[in-house]
């Protein structure tokens, strides 16, 4: 029988993460001047990203019968680094919420949770929990984004069934 829907999704927009601004920030690097994020590490997030999309669109071809829907999980995150204030992002967007100092809050020698590690009154108004995954608010923003917006291709809500023949099967049209 095998799989009739897959989502694919593409890579995060990793040089707005506090993980790699920490290990790969300098003086030397350079910055977007409108987020803050590493460039060079974005650049090669959306190139990986067009790659996947080539070999996505030639999966399709070949099984014409199996939807691929790639989600692009880049776009969906960007937005909130573009426009923080706008989703509620109110804190610092580079800044991890659960940290240990530092310029980003982040130390990957520590663990959320260890001994030196500060945890944000208001998580949902920073982007990063730990400096490697996103906050509650930020993954209903992108879960939002991809699931009921335009982040993917083709459009989530254009390919989902709106009812399954067989009871527990298939994806919710509650979604």
């Amino acid at each position: 029988m095998g799989a009739k829907t897959l989502v694919v999704p593409g890579n995060f927009p990793i040089g707005c993460f506090p993980l790699y601004l920490t290990t790969y920030g300098s003086d030397k690097e350079e910055y977007d001047p409108i987020t803050g994020c590493l460039t060079k590490l974005n650049e090669f997030a959306e190139y990986h990203n067009k790659m996947l999309q080539t070999k996505l669109n030639h999966i399709r071809e070949l099984n014409p019968k199996v939807t691929v829907i790639y989600a692009d999980y880049y776009n969906a995150v960007m937005q909130i680094y573009h426009s923080p204030y706008e989703y509620g992002f109110q804190n610092e967007t580079l800044k991890a919420c659960c940290g240990c100092g530092g310029p980003f809050n982040f130390d990957s020698t520590m663990k959320c949770g260890d001994l030196c590690k500060t945890v944000c009154d208001e998580p949902n108004t920073y982007v990063s929990w730990d400096g490697v995954h996103l906050t509650e608010g930020a993954y209903k923003l992108l879960f939002k984004s991809l699931f009921q917006g335009s982040f993917t291709t083709p459009e989530f809500y254009s390919v989902r069934p709106t009812s399954t023949s067989q009871a527990g099967v298939g994806l919710s049209s509650s979604i």
